[in-house]
């Protein structure tokens, strides 16, 4: 028998909070009962026990052994889902699901169904609605007509927001239309409104038909799904001048190369892929789900050198690792357990490669990174390709290798269909304290307001050590960094040290895709990756990262224009407020604030809002400096709810005759929760508390002022949870503090 490793894993606070806080089992009173270590154990004992399904005698321990010394050593670390579920009751160990979505009402609510077992088990889920009859099409059944897809999008969303509620992971969905639906141009524009689709990221499915004539300025037939009939035509650069203006305004629709996905699909005799899963990278077919993994890159230097046979040794334990995870995964579904049985794919990646380029010398935005990033990948995909056929020669080729692009003279046996993905590494990457996938660094220096107000400071531990060891640091000097978000303009701090740290916004939209280009290349699935762009940023800008993206032989491409969501409370740099329409702070030379006087007459305005306590009645008034006074009437009359919102009337009432400004007032009660909310997605009210705070920004958005924040942590730049700072990563939104995400 193997001698058991307990070494214990070298975690930061930030690493073991988020652990705490979401990974770690709880018994049925909230109480953490397992450590870090015990965590990984219990992972590393779970997927190594299914070498004994191939090999009765096999001495798993050792196996395990090896698989929590490379998960301590945060060389390696599976998506959550595993961390999470791997020797536990739930047991599902998946991140990435697509479900069909038929063009029947059977064949709809099935899926929705199906989705809430997903997320309930912890899964993100893509589909595709394009099989769905667009709006006002004939529906012989009922001789009525349909509603088109966009109003069933709105089913799922509503389901997610629900289910997402008592998870450990929030629920998340890709959704995805072909350019040539005859409803594109409503479903383009679908996610314009801020507060629609919440738990929807969008694509639009791109064809090489739609691309060529995109290019020829000339225009293209929309098919009818229920009949594959011409149903009308559209000018094709007036469509893509419309996608791209709405991803300019706030980041979608992304765009996803259809013919590419299917040209590379390993089992076109099987299905035709139609969708991927939520964040992008991972191309699936119907019914299909994804397990992925990634490798800690900033761990495969030593002396400024990658350690190509570390490197190696990792890259075959891990493939191993995932392929063991299909074995003892519990699948939410009969139909996902068969065909992900049936393809094996697994998703091997890597994050910290923008540390891996600090350590190296390298800058991100540099040829010398690309073509390394080329080297790197390629290695990965043949060394991966190479023990799934090792694999293979032990236990079998995937069920459907027969007439798979595998199944071909100089291909060979093989065990997974696909090997490797480039995912966003989210939350795990918090864990590693690594970089995010092959995204460039977000920040070198950040500032974030904890709880009490207080503001700290966050510093890259890798900048940190040269700035010590090279005798520039000081406290002040990474408060100016964090201020401007860059280093780039601070000529204290050595040239070669800034040409290294150069972060997402340092880097022209143009390098990212080139690197996201270099990392393709080389991948079975697809590259996660956001352009990230300027504020200042233009739609031509954003059209030509689209071509390129089309030239260089991307598979799909997301960006992000800095603050286009809304002007971000929380981020790197210092940001101009615009102003509002409140009154301000009064003051007296002993600084004492005055309390305005109040007036016989009042203008006001009153607003109803359902509760779980029932009806809330919020009158708003104001004089002629602004907003003055809030009464709260509840409409089950006494008790501690009706209390307790006048309470938060009089208050409010006092800090606005104080000078205190609605925005703080709608900060500090928006999102509080009680026992009974009410009401989904839009429409969902937490609390009376909460209730206030969205009646406030009704009358100010009625009265024209522009301001709402109650935006998604994408939206703010800021994390609800813990006010940190929020990383935009392929089509999501994660927090580098607390590891909030906003997708599965």
């Amino acid at each position: 028998m193997g001698k058991t490793v307990t070494s214990s894993p070298a975690l930061t606070k930030n690493a073991i909070t988020v652990l705490e806080k979401r990974y770690l089992r709880r018994d049925d009173t909230g109480k953490v009962l397992e450590k870090p270590a015990d965590m990984f154990r219990r992972v590393a004992n779970t997927i190594a026990s299914a070498d004994r399904i191939f090999d009765p005698q096999a001495d798993t321990a050792l196996l395990a052994d090896k698989f929590y010394a490379m998960m301590t050593g945060l060389e390696f670390l599976p998506n959550s889902p595993t961390l999470m579920n791997a020797g536990r009751e739930l047991g599902q160990l998946s991140a990435c699901f697509v479900l069909p979505v038929g063009d029947s009402m059977e064949e709809i609510f099935d899926a929705v169904k199906f989705t809430a077992l997903i997320h309930k088990s912890g899964g993100g889920t893509g589909f595709s609605f394009s099989r769905l009859r667009p709006v006002r099409d004939v529906v012989q059944s009922t001789s009525g007509v349909s509603s088109g897809p966009i109003s069933f999008m709105r089913v799922f969303d509503i389901a997610t927001e629900t289910i997402k509620q008592g998870g450990t992971r929030r629920g998340a969905n890709m959704g995805i239309l072909r350019v040539d639906h005859p409803d594109i141009m409503d479903f383009i524009m679908c996610k314009a409104d801020l507060k629609m689709f919440n738990n929807f990221n969008i694509s639009v499915g791109m064809t090489e038909d739609f691309m060529k004539a995109v290019e020829k300025d000339s225009d293209y037939d929309l098919i009818n799904p229920r009949s594959q009939e011409p149903c009308g035509t559209l000018n094709a650069r007036k469509v893509f001048s419309r996608i791209v203006k709405q991803a300019w305004e706030n980041g979608e629709p992304g765009i996803i190369f259809l013919d590419r996905l299917n040209k590379d699909n390993p089992t076109p005799l099987v299905g035709e892929i139609e969708s991927t899963n939520p964040c992008g990278e991972q191309p699936l077919l119907p019914y299909e789900s994804c397990n992925l993994g990634s490798i800690n890159m900033g761990k495969m230097v030593h002396d400024g050198e990658v350690e190509w046979s570390k490197l190696k040794e990792t890259i075959r334990l891990a493939v191993r690792f995932l392929d063991n995870v299909i074995e003892v995964n519990k699948y939410p579904l009969e139909q996902i357990d068969k065909m992900t049985r049936s393809n094996r794919k697994i998703g091997l990646g890597l994050m910290g490669w923008a540390d891996l380029l600090i350590l190296m010398g390298i800058p991100y935005n540099s040829a010398s990174a690309i073509k390394l990033g080329e080297k790197v990948m390629k290695f990965i995909n043949d060394e991966g390709h190479a023990a799934s056929r090792e694999l293979a020669a032990e236990r079998g080729v995937f069920p459907n290798f027969i007439g798979s692009i595998f199944d071909a003279p100089g291909k060979g046996p093989i065990r997974n269909a696909t090997v490797t993905t480039i995912a966003p590494t989210g939350t795990i990457s918090i864990l590693a304290n690594a970089s995010s996938g092959v995204e460039p660094l977000f920040a070198v220096s950040y500032v974030r307001q904890v709880m009490d107000k207080n503001i700290l400071v966050e510093v890259n531990p890798i900048f940190e050590k040269i700035a010590k060891e090279r005798g520039f640091y000081s406290e002040e000097l990474m408060q100016r960094i964090a201020e401007h978000g860059t280093v780039q303009d601070i000529k204290e701090i050595p040239a070669d040290v800034r040409a290294i740290f150069v972060t997402a916004h340092d880097i022209n939209p143009e390098d990212h895709i080139k690197m996201q280009a270099a990392f393709q290349k080389h991948t079975d699935n697809a590259v996660s990756k956001t352009v990230n762009f300027p504020n200042s940023a233009t739609m031509e800008d954003v059209e030509n990262v689209y071509r390129l993206a089309y030239q260089m032989n991307c598979k799909g491409v997301t960006i992000y224009r800095d603050g286009s969501r809304d002007e971000q409370v929380l981020s790197t740099g210092k940001r101009e407020e615009k102003p509002v329409a409140e009154p301000p702070v009064l003051h007296v030379e002993d600084k004492k604030s005055i309390k305005r006087e109040r007036p016989k007459a009042l203008k006001g305005w009153t607003y109803q809002m359902q509760t779980g306590c029932g009806p809330l009645y919020v009158t708003i008034n104001q004089d002629k400096s602004g907003l003055f006074e809030l009464f709260t009437t509840m409409g089950k009359a006494g008790g501690c709810a009706s209390s307790q919102s006048e309470a938060i009337g009089r208050m409010v009432s006092l800090a606005w005759r104080s000078g205190v400004q609605a925005r703080q007032v709608v900060k500090q009660l928006l999102g509080i929760s009680c026992h009974c909310p009410s009401g989904f997605g839009d429409n969902k009210v937490t609390s009376c508390a909460d209730a206030v705070a969205k009646a406030i920004q009704s009358h100010m958005a009625a009265n024209g002022d522009d301001f709402d924040v109650e935006r998604r942590a994408s939206d703010r730049g800021a994390c609800p949870e813990c006010g940190g700072i929020v990383e935009h990563e392929g089509g999501c939104a994660v927090c580098r503090v607390c590891g909030y995400s906003e997708c599965a």
